[in-house]
């Protein structure tokens, strides 16, 4: 199953969605595609280059592909809910950029 966006499945019913063992994207993976695509049009806008469209595309498909292997490779070997295991990268990613940045 795919989510909507923005948070369309109660915590009650992410419950009854791991209970049954129903393989579920969460919402901000299914639906980052726009957002990535914003982010290259502000990359493209920036460098003065404007890409084609078989080139977002295909931009797109690297990083979304990518992005699914991740959380899906992390749920498997970790035994975690998809969205728990896109969670614990969103945050370790947020982390390790603070840490970098030396605000931690």
């Amino acid at each position: 199953m795919a989510e909507g966006a923005n948070g369309p499945t109660t915590p009650e019913a992410d419950g009854v969605l791991k209970e049954r063992k129903i393989f579920v994207i969460p919402d901000f993976l299914a639906n980052a595609g726009g957002v990535t695509c914003s982010y290259f049009e502000q990359v493209s806008r920036n460098q003065n280059y404007f890409w084609t469209k078989d080139e977002v595309l295909s931009r797109l498909d690297e990083k979304m592909t990518s992005a699914f292997k991740a959380v899906s490779e992390l749920a498997r070997t970790r035994k975690l809910f998809m969205r728990d295991a896109a969670y614990v990268i969103a945050v370790s990613r947020v982390a390790n950029a603070c840490k970098d940045r030396g605000w931690v």
